[in-house]
């Protein structure tokens, strides 16, 4: 028993482990709801600032696709024959037309076109000349094969160009 009696009198001299002691003059509640709120203020700067930096661009206007389109088929003139780039650029105008004054000229010939022109027309008597002119022009490269040259493009890319930015008609044609 002397064990036994020894064990109990040990047993007796150690101590429960007290708690920790709340040192924090805040209460717990407090910090987590102040964590909580700058988190949610500091969310809520950042997605106003990438939808500031998202926001949709309005759409591109027909006009400064037809433009962008004709800057780009310029840089090509001295490589393509001219029969590809009549083509090429009166596709641009016609896509150009149909988009900008919801016009039929991709489902129509050309004479078609101009023929509905005379009854009712968007355009000024200066456009409807320069617009006749130069898909006449188009025609007579593509289908009559006249034997156009680089500065027969040249001229058809100036009149395509006047014609969408709203100019005046081009006087120059071999």
């Amino acid at each position: 028993m002397p064990i036994l009696s020894m064990s109990i009198l040990l047993a007796e001299e150690f101590h429960d482990i007290a708690p920790p002691v709340d040192y924090s003059l805040v209460p717990p509640w407090v910090i987590f709801v102040a964590t909580f709120a700058g988190l949610t203020l500091l969310g809520l700067v950042t997605w106003l600032i990438l939808r500031k930096r998202q926001r949709p661009q309005p759409p591109r206007l027909p006009r400064d696709i037809a433009l962008e389109s004709l800057e780009q088929i310029s840089a090509e003139i001295e490589r393509i024959s001219p029969y590809r780039f009549s083509i090429r650029v009166s596709d641009i105008l016609r896509r150009y037309v149909t988009e900008q004054y919801a016009l039929p000229v991709t489902r129509q010939t050309s004479v078609e076109f101009l023929n509905a022109l005379t009854k009712s027309s968007p355009f000024s008597d200066e456009e409807t000349r320069l617009l006749e002119n130069f898909l006449n022009r188009c025609d007579l490269i593509k289908f009559a094969r006249y034997d156009a040259t680089t500065a027969d493009s040249r001229s058809l890319l100036e009149e395509a160009t006047r014609f969408v930015k709203g100019g005046e008609l081009a006087t120059t044609f071999a």
